[in-house]
């Protein structure tokens, strides 16, 4: 977000309606991109798809690609808050969660893939923050997930945690794009697999 105007910094109130302001634009955003998804256009007509002003956007999120990445980061959010992750689930069976729900919006898939695509080239900072914190975050918590079903014999004990992680990562996301250009891709039965293979033959079921 922008940083507050000096009438904003003096007055609490008016920084409060500023942060509902931006609130609002937001959750107007994401209804636009759950339905569009990230199809290359301008902030300006954004702007108007939203119905604010451009100055309003530019204002509020900065750039394009600031605005992308809260939507994202916000959509992200709510559906955490909606949809708890069930506990005990390995790290592929996470991820298989996660690709059932957002087969009801594939356009915030399509958001996200731009991002981490955006991401790999020079002169996106936003999206390249957004790539690499998410992914060491994803790693992180997937890692001492891994640890943890290791030692409960879920998980064979022979491989490295945090390439388990990078693994499933790499596996979900590159799903996902082959199930944005061929919805016939099983994401979710892939890493069903998978996850029997991390398992040494465990039936994941």
């Amino acid at each position: 977000m922008a940083a507050p105007s000096d009438d904003e910094t003096r007055s609490p109130g008016r920084y409060a309606k500023g942060i509902a302001r931006r609130q609002e634009i937001l959750d107007k955003a994401i209804e636009v991109f759950a339905k569009r998804g990230s199809k290359r256009t301008s902030l300006r007509a954004i702007a108007q798809e939203v119905g604010v002003t451009h100055a309003a956007l530019t204002h509020y999120f900065g750039s394009l690609e600031e605005l992308l990445v809260a939507v994202y980061r916000e959509s992200e959010r709510r559906n955490d808050t909606e949809h708890p992750e069930p506990s005990g689930l390995s790290p592929a069976m996470m991820m298989r969660v996660s690709a059932e729900e957002n087969r009801n919006i594939p356009g915030l898939v399509q958001l996200y893939s731009t991002l981490v695509a955006s991401a790999l080239e020079e002169g996106h900072p936003a999206a390249y923050e957004f790539a690499t914190q998410r992914f060491s975050r994803l790693r992180e918590q997937m890692a001492e997930r891994v640890r943890e079903l290791q030692a409960s014999g879920e998980i064979r004990d022979d491989l490295d945690a945090v390439l388990v992680s990078s693994l499933v990562i790499a596996a979900s996301d590159g799903l996902q794009t082959q199930w944005l250009l061929d919805p016939s891709v099983d994401h979710e039965a892939a890493l069903e697999m998978l996850d029997a293979l991390l398992a040494g033959g465990r039936d994941s079921r």
